[in-house]
């Protein structure tokens, strides 16, 4: 993994105004295979701090100008700081404790013991590596969640990443809307990962797949023996997401009996387990969405009001596929790259037809669709070209019946302005435009009829 600490390949400061002790330390640390970098002060090593990559740092108590204990709280201000080993004398091993309170990861007492020395030095190694990953690893999930991974570089789309860059700055409930396939739960996640929650917890719950007497349970926990089946106590989704984001998906499919229970934990920011007794507080951020018209569900008397205005601080709209199709291009090799990974392929292009295909069908099921759609290709095509042939029937079917109409339109199109313009070069004498088409006079008169060419009076001449 990039920024992995290769333990013999690690460097190490060593900071002490002995000369004898920075050769010892150094001759040991070397053989083992670490590169040293070694200071007379801890001015000098603050310096060297600045201009090099340091994964550990060995520091004596007893320096010119500034203690040891000054040098560990100074490097400390910086979080991503390496870890840091006091040396300090037998005698002094209060200054040592008072050092790891300022943030130094260990200490050693001098005469340093070689064995020892490595082992701490591997120890803090190891918290360095373990740090890092951590670090990699969330910053993956950032960019994997990333709004700037939502795809799309239309106008409505640039306006929608604008305001979750806004909204992921607050801590106010967000309501998401749009057609099913569109990306709700993408965009909850981008606001989750792009806010300051993002080392937290993101919990999705679908209300509409919860059966009706168990999501109470899976929202709120129960304790053991609350109701039958209840063989033990259970944590709540959303005591589970403290300082997290619980992301509510079809919050419309919500029971009306519950949806006093959650207004209630909106407004007071606290729980009660089922069957329990004891309120518990936490600290959650709800994204929720719907695919429906939640004010007219209101409306109806099948959501309450107020739960819908606790809910709707903030709305963010997901245009569906059809009124953004510019983005198209930009989905397709999207999800062409990800499944030529998934499936070991190399599909490089599409048909000029099948993009047309794509850009002419209507996407019910929006983004969602259009993914399946490119998946099934790519799993289908034997070649690095994707043609109309691997595209589901309904959208061929609809390119088919396009394409008859275009030609249609277009050969009654030609065949006017041709007559027309044979009309012309013989002065509209019917029988010298006739022979200039190749068909008969009568043939003629047929067809300026059929496109509106004769008047009322020529028609009836014949």
């Amino acid at each position: 993994m990039e920024g992995m600490i290769i333990l013999n390949q690690a460097t190490i400061l060593i900071v002490d105004d002995e000369i004898n002790t920075l050769k010892v330390l150094s001759a040991i640390l070397s053989k083992k295979g670490y590169e040293v970098i070694t200071s007379h002060s801890a001015e000098d090593a603050l310096s060297k701090l600045n201009n090099a990559n340091v994964d550990t740092i060995i520091v004596d108590y007893k320096l010119p100008n500034m203690s040891g204990i000054d040098f560990v709280e100074i490097v400390k201000r910086d979080a991503s700081s390496p870890p840091i080993i006091m040396l300090t004398a037998f005698g002094s091993i209060e200054k040592a404790v008072e050092a790891m309170k300022k943030g130094a990861f260990n200490y050693l007492t001098k005469p340093v013991n070689k064995d020892e020395l490595l082992t701490v030095i591997r120890e803090a190694l190891d918290k360095q590596r373990l740090i890092q990953e951590n670090k990699a690893l969330k910053s993956i999930i950032r960019e994997r969640h990333s709004f700037q991974n939502i795809i799309g570089k239309s106008r409505v789309m640039q306006d929608l990443f604008n305001m979750i860059a806004v909204v992921s700055k607050s801590n106010s409930n967000v309501l998401i809307t749009g057609e099913s396939g569109t990306g709700k739960e993408l965009v909850a996640k981008a606001i989750h990962y792009e806010s300051s929650r993002a080392d937290k917890p993101f919990i999705p719950i679908d209300c509409a797949t919860l059966p009706a007497e168990l999501i109470e349970s899976e929202l709120f926990g129960h304790e053991k023996g609350s109701f039958t089946g209840a063989y033990d106590k259970k944590i709540g989704q959303i005591e589970l997401a403290d300082g997290g984001t619980v992301f509510l998906d079809e919050i419309s499919e919500l029971p009306l009996p519950l949806q006093k229970k959650f207004l209630r934990f909106l407004q007071e920011k606290e729980i009660m387990r089922v069957g329990g007794s004891k309120r518990i507080n936490v600290d959650v951020r709800v994204v929720s969405a719907t695919n429906r018209d939640l004010q007219e569900e209101v409306n109806k008397g099948n959501f309450r009001e107020d739960l819908f205005y606790r809910l709707n601080v903030v709305t963010l709209r997901i245009p569906p596929l059809r009124d953004r199709k510019e983005d198209i291009p930009l989905l397709v090799e999207h999800f062409l790259n990800k499944f030529n990974k998934v499936n070991n392929k190399h599909i490089s292009s599409i048909d000029t037809d099948v993009m047309q295909a794509l850009m002419q069908y209507n996407w019910k099921g929006n983004v969602r669709e259009l993914e399946n759609t490119i998946e099934r290709a790519v799993v289908l095509c034997p070649s690095d070209t994707i043609t109309l042939r691997y595209l589901p029937s309904g959208i061929r079917d609809m390119v088919s019946d396009t394409q008859q109409a275009t030609y249609g339109l277009n050969l009654l199109h030609t065949e006017k302005m041709l007559i027309v313009k044979a009309l012309e070069q013989s002065s509209y004498n019917q029988t010298k435009a006739a022979e200039i088409l190749g068909i008969s006079r009568k043939q003629l008169r047929t067809k300026m009829k059929h496109h509106g060419l004769l008047s009322s009076s020529e028609d009836t001449l014949e």
